[in-house]
């Protein structure tokens, strides 16, 4: 096969610094982490010991889901890089907003949306799937069309602001784009101590995202664009099993959102919990951008003896033993593990954690199922009535505890400040 076939983009200069398209065995090396285990703890005291457990926090292992998500990232941003190629005058044409003729080739919308409850990791495999590009940031000596060097940015990354407010976003956008390049494009606007006008400064982000060829805008908690209903609103649906839908906070920043899909010039990447995502996918214009490069369900490990938990994942988890006699990793800690948790992500590190800790206070240097237990009953004992309910998929249980879910507490930080 001749190496112009291998590659779909040859010559297009944004294309170039992308690296290779990943193949599925190198998605995989990517995404992977283990942290560095110790081959024997006996003679290290347990306080020092809880320090190297802490490591097990870092431990990542990608799903099935991960590694598609991974693809579809770096799918739509070639694919929306091909329809912006500098060396096409419909490019430059597109992005100074000039009339276009007929016959002119027009970037297509790319979008993608990542659901899942919070602690599932789909904030960490969207950014884990961004970083697998070699460089955020591209400097190009010279470019098509510019007399000198410029700068392109291939993905930014922001977590959408509590206040679901254009203003607030349109900050965050900018703080985040001056970090990627280094630069102060937007000090103007950040010396403001309170920015008014949000869409007349989103507006001039997009302009300047557009002209240095942004090949796609991560945006996490995108709930956060809707107004949360009260405890009564989530928990009093009685005979329905539907949550009520949740209202834009403001309804110009979600035409905004889709301005950037529809004019073709900026991918989008959107992740949040059931809520947001299901809210935006009620308006079919949205519905039919985030299924464009895929809808990706990140989702608890609800059954012990499911490979992705058994084979994959605990068998991995359980090499992180900081005792001189590690317990058996078998059907029973499976079960018992995802029984106390939900089958989280999250709360299965932390019970991992906390177990070792219950464990420390002994004599024997073992780990054993009652200590998970122990762990379970204290240290994570406010998450209880949110796993029960999760456990039961009970629908109106889990809206009381929606706030708990849907992002990190003041629990997880006394948490984890504690462990050490």
């Amino acid at each position: 096969m001749t190496k112009s076939l291998l590659d779909p983009y040859a010559g297009n200069i944004l294309v170039s610094g992308l690296g290779p398209i990943p193949a599925p065995e190198d998605a995989i090396r990517h995404l992977l982490y283990q942290p560095p285990a110790l081959d024997s703890v006996a003679a290290i005291p347990p306080h020092i010991r809880l320090h190297y457990l802490m490591g097990v926090r870092d431990l990542h292992i990608p799903s099935l889901v991960e590694r598609q998500l991974l693809q579809s990232v770096d799918l739509m941003v070639r694919q929306s890089y091909k329809l912006r190629d500098p060396r096409m005058a419909s490019t430059w044409a597109n992005i100074s907003g000039e009339s276009r003729s007929t016959g002119l080739v027009l970037p297509q919308a790319y979008a993608a949306a990542v659901e899942g409850i919070s602690g599932v990791g789909k904030t960490q495999a969207c950014q884990r799937s961004l970083m697998n590009f070699p460089k955020q940031t591209i400097w190009h000596e010279s470019f098509p069309q510019m007399a000198g060097p410029t700068y392109q940015v291939v993905w930014l990354s922001v977590e959408v602001p509590p206040s679901g407010k254009s203003a607030d976003l349109a900050r965050a956008l900018m703080e985040s784009w001056d970090q990627a390049t280094s630069g102060k494009r937007f000090k103007h606007w950040l010396a403001k101590e309170k920015i008014v006008d949000g869409m007349t400064a989103l507006n001039e982000w997009r302009q300047v995202a557009t002209g240095h060829f942004l090949g796609v805008l991560h945006l996490d908690e995108i709930q956060n664009l809707f107004k949360l209903g009260t405890l009564k609103q989530r928990t009093g649906r009685k005979g329905s099993s539907e949550a009520p839908e949740l209202a834009i906070v403001e309804d110009q920043l979600l035409r905004w959102l889709l301005y950037l899909t529809n004019s073709g010039q900026i991918t989008l990447l959107v992740s949040g919990t059931p809520d947001g995502i299901g809210a935006l996918t009620k308006r079919l214009s949205t519905l039919e951008r985030l299924n464009t490069a895929g809808y990706h369900a990140f989702e608890p490990f609800s059954e012990p003896m499911a490979p992705s938990f058994r084979k994959a994942f605990l068998p991995q988890l359980g090499k992180y033993q900081f005792v001189a006699k590690p317990i058996a990793v078998d059907d029973r800690l499976a079960q018992l593990i995802v029984e106390l948790t939900g089958g989280i992500h999250r709360i299965i590190i932390a019970l991992w954690v906390a177990a070792h800790r219950v464990a420390f206070e002994r004599s024997a240097d073992d780990l054993r199922l009652e200590d998970f237990t122990t762990a379970a009953s204290t240290w994570l004992a406010p998450l209880a009535p949110a796993v029960a309910a999760l456990r039961a998929k009970n629908e109106a249980q889990m809206g009381r505890y929606e706030d708990l879910v849907r992002r990190d507490t003041m629990f997880w930080r006394k948490f984890w400040n504690g462990a050490c």
